[in-house]
């Protein structure tokens, strides 16, 4: 790939500027000290001051120059106001360079990312700022900021949303926006009405993962059945799981709460024979039976991640 061209006093071209972006479109947990407990996801229309938000305090530098260091990075960027440099794994790897070439801009307040980005250049629909390393000069780097608005979106108003035909995505790039989501997974199984994408309450960013809501049953059994989907849009092409959206309110569907004291179920079947809630007790019953004593439960964990368990009959 050629080097990269430009004059960031005059008007820059820009090419090849994502040698180093591909790495950040995983869906790994980054290495912020956040909390991140909490499974709600952000809404741009939150209470309070938060209303004029537009995005996320958390943003996305990519194709910085090698030898920049932390310390570094927070003077070409402090100009847009108090901040944190951080990337995934820090800690731990107590690096004072980003290793991988990218790293992640914690603004204290939102306005911050906002002057951000009326001062980048616009290139082919993506945003770029020019930053100096000791060794590297005026190099564009790229800003990818994160809508809030771009974390929920609505493909079908007309129908009401059910939890119970809702898949779980996990892995998805963060790049990607609910509507591209939505878009993707209704082109391959229909009937989508809505996609979110999964934030963390705090700085309102992409968590990696995400659910969409099918409006009938035979295209959620399609996608849980595929069990896995490319996504792909764009610069975006990863395999990502796909898993029923697991819920912790519910009743079992077989006693409803009768042979577990009216507790809420703790074990979902996603095979497609079974597709129900169920207490222990029920689970145990149910999946003595021939051809279901293979079924595996899923359980609903933190940030909304339904994972199997392993389960010890009585």
């Amino acid at each position: 790939m050629e080097k990269i061209i430009v004059q960031c006093q005059g008007k820059p071209y820009f090419q090849g500027l994502d040698d180093h972006i591909s790495e950040e479109t995983g869906g790994f947990v980054d290495g912020a000290n956040l909390p991140l407990n909490s499974p709600a996801r952000s809404s741009p229309h939150s209470q309070g001051s938060e209303v004029t938000e537009r995005y996320s305090r958390k943003v996305f530098v990519g194709g910085l120059p090698p030898d920049i260091d932390e310390d570094e990075i927070t003077t070409s960027f402090r100009r847009f106001g108090p901040l944190v440099v951080d990337w995934p794994h820090k800690a731990e790897s107590k690096s004072y360079f980003p290793p991988k070439g990218y790293a992640f801009l914690l603004f204290q307040d939102e306005g911050s990312v906002q002057q951000l980005i009326e001062a980048c250049i616009t290139d082919e629909e993506k945003l770029y700022l020019c930053v100096s390393s000791p060794t590297i000069k005026d190099k564009p780097v790229q800003i990818r900021p994160w809508r809030l608005a771009d974390a929920d979106f609505v493909l079908d108003a007309s129908m009401p949303l059910d939890p119970r035909k809702t898949v779980f995505v996990g892995g998805v790039p963060r790049p990607l926006k609910a509507v591209e989501l939505a878009m993707i997974m209704d082109r391959l199984y229909g009937g989508v009405c809505y996609a979110g994408i999964d934030t963390d309450p705090e700085l309102k960013y992409p968590k990696g993962a995400g659910r969409v809501a099918f409006a009938n049953q035979q295209s959620y059994i399609a996608a849980i059945s595929a069990r896995f989907v490319q996504l792909q849009h764009g610069d975006i092409d990863k395999r990502v799981e796909v898993k029923p959206y697991v819920l912790d309110d519910q009743m079992c569907d077989e006693c409803q709460g009768q042979r577990c004291g009216g507790k809420f179920a703790p074990f979902f079947c996603a095979n497609v024979t079974c597709l129900q809630y169920y207490c222990e007790h029920c689970w145990a019953t149910i999946h003595s039976r021939p051809g279901r004593e293979y079924h595996k439960p899923l359980v609903k964990e933190g940030a909304d991640r339904p994972r199997a368990v392993p389960f010890r009959w009585c």
